[in-house]
């Protein structure tokens, strides 16, 4: 996986969309794509290779600390990570020379965990 970043005013590209696997935010400072690796962030910024994580849903929207959970251990065997969180779940996406040490750290927490991507 890729996170890109572009002009806040810019068009999502089509390639936002390749791959089976997207997510696109914008605010008033910027566009920012998480995408298959394989597409180009078209003249933006790109941040990656990141591997997916993704927890079992759907999730009540009433549950608290679901993600505390999981990034208290990534956060103490310094791992960075960005977040994603949609209706159904919450995805954290690690970088991918560092997925064994996610895996190994949330595991360790007592989380069952398979890589998506």
């Amino acid at each position: 996986m890729a996170i890109s970043r572009l002009e806040a005013e810019a068009e999502i590209p089509t390639w936002a969309w390749s791959g089976g696997w997207a997510s696109v935010s914008r605010t008033a400072d910027e566009l920012s794509i998480v995408h298959s690796w394989e597409f180009s962030a078209d003249g933006g910024r790109r941040s990656g290779p990141w591997r997916l994580l993704s927890v079992e849903g759907p999730l009540a929207d009433d549950l608290i600390g679901v993600l505390l959970t999981l990034l208290e251990p990534l956060a103490r065997a310094g791992i960075p990570v960005f977040v994603i969180s949609t209706f159904d779940t919450d995805h954290v996406l690690v970088p991918s020379g560092r997925l064994e040490e996610a895996v190994a750290a949330l595991t360790g927490a007592g989380h069952r965990v398979v890589p998506r991507l």
